[in-house]
């Protein structure tokens, strides 16, 4: 049954965190509001104070298609629950009754909200980290996430070298969560063990392979990660030119990702269907549900 959208209907998404995370809130809303007929607002408004990552960079590297949320958006879709403290506190499984019916919120603990269960009047709150709440607008997420520019300088030549070889890209996250426990205790790090069996189980099913390793933490990655194939280990991309590395793995013809929305994306860029990607098999350390993280064409190790 086609739903007919109310006059002036509108659906917000809460964009917040890294880049990879921006880039799951931003999926979500676009398919819903494309199934919905309405237009999307994104909600920028915590970005204000925000020290971590590089703040909101949608808008400065993709060619997306949203608009901010006014205060009058906000207010028309949440009513009382537009004012920014309370809206965040409603974050908490605790305060679910409190929600409304236009309030959404996936924070990976319990069931998950259904898409198909979302009225044209929507605010979307939390993490959305699985392809299958935007799978049916797959084409168009691909397309809003074209880079607005092409690669330049070092990131020119090495996009060169991607296209003209076997490349497999390899990230290794580290610097935001080795040196900060409670961030430790929540995500975890992959193992050397799962990337040794991972550069086994892509070499077995390639011939000459180049690897192309990514990492926020290189001197660990060149001291303990060996990889007994030719490697390219890129650490030039930093602060607000640290997304080409996402673009340069996109480049990549197979990919080992960590557990990172950063990688995933790296890898779910790349449109070729017969990418091998590995995965972490456990996304979280603590007990987060991850089951829905990993495409069913991807391999979880």
């Amino acid at each position: 049954m086609s739903v007919i959208p109310t006059e002036a209907s509108v659906i917000i998404t809460h964009v917040i965190g890294g880049l990879g995370n921006q880039m799951f809130q931003y999926a979500i809303g676009r398919a819903l509001s494309l199934a919905r007929g309405v237009p999307l607002r994104l909600d920028t408004q915590d970005f204000e104070g925000y020290a971590l990552h590089n703040g909101f960079e949608l808008e400065r590297i993709f060619n997306i298609d949203a608009q901010p949320a006014s205060g009058s958006d906000l207010r028309k879709v949440l009513g009382w629950r537009a004012f920014s403290p309370i809206r965040r506190r409603l974050f908490r499984k605790q305060l679910a009754r409190f929600r409304g019916p236009s309030l959404f919120v996936d924070n990976l603990t319990g069931q998950r909200p259904q898409i198909s269960a979302m009225p044209d009047m929507s605010y979307l709150m939390g993490n959305w980290q699985s392809e299958k709440y935007f799978k049916h607008a797959e084409d168009t997420i691909r397309s809003d996430f074209s880079f607005k520019f092409p690669p330049a300088g070092r990131n020119a030549e090495l996009a060169e070298q991607i296209s003209n070889s076997v490349a497999v890209s390899l990230h290794v996250r580290r610097g935001d969560i080795a040196a900060n426990p409670a961030s430790l205790a929540v995500h975890g790090l992959c193992s050397l063990d799962y990337y040794r069996r991972a550069v086994e189980y892509v070499t077995a099913q390639i011939a000459q392979p180049e690897f192309f390793i990514f990492s926020d933490d290189m001197p660990w990655v060149r001291e303990y990660l060996q990889v007994e194939y030719p490697c390219h280990y890129i650490e030039h991309n930093n602060g607000p030119e640290s997304y080409n590395d996402m673009r340069l793995m996109s480049l990549c013809r197979h990919h080992i990702i960590a557990n990172s929305s950063f990688s995933w994306w790296g890898a779910w860029l790349d449109p070729r269907g017969d990418k091998i990607v590995v995965a972490p098999d456990r996304w979280f350390a603590s007990e987060f549900d991850s089951s829905d993280i990993i495409p069913s064409t991807w391999t979880r190790m």
